[in-house]
């Protein structure tokens, strides 16, 4: 199943939120993200809809093993393109922003050199 970068990024923020705080809620994405509650709203139904979450009685949202596993790829690819266009010389907001593009439309090969490539270097 093919899923849309917003939702990717969504789930990312999500997973991102779960190692900052311990736990997920919608305010808290809606700050990290920059935008309203009800874009937030939208997406989650969206996200839950799909079986990338779920919600409890009290609004807390836990990424489901599909959600997961999708969330930590473009984490995961984030964190490494980042540090290497890092190691490139740029600055930290501009790689993070170009990490930010790179990490949905990059090939798995193309990805996998790059990681070989930064863990080389460390």
């Amino acid at each position: 199943m093919k899923i849309l970068k917003a939702a990717e990024d969504y789930l990312e923020t999500m997973l991102m939120l779960k190692e900052k705080h311990g736990y997920i809620r919608s305010i808290d994405i809606a700050e990290e993200r920059g935008v309203t509650k009800a874009s937030v709203s939208y997406s989650t139904k969206r996200l839950r809809e799909n079986g990338y979450i779920t919600m409890d009685e009290d609004s807390l949202i836990t990424l489901t093993p599909l959600g997961m596993e999708i969330a930590d790829r473009i984490y995961t690819r984030h964190k490494v393109l980042t540090d290497f266009l890092l190691k490139l010389g740029l600055d930290e907001q501009l790689a993070h922003d170009d990490a930010c593009r790179l990490e949905h439309d990059m090939s798995d090969e193309t990805f996998s050199a790059i990681r070989k490539h930064v863990e080389s270097m460390k």
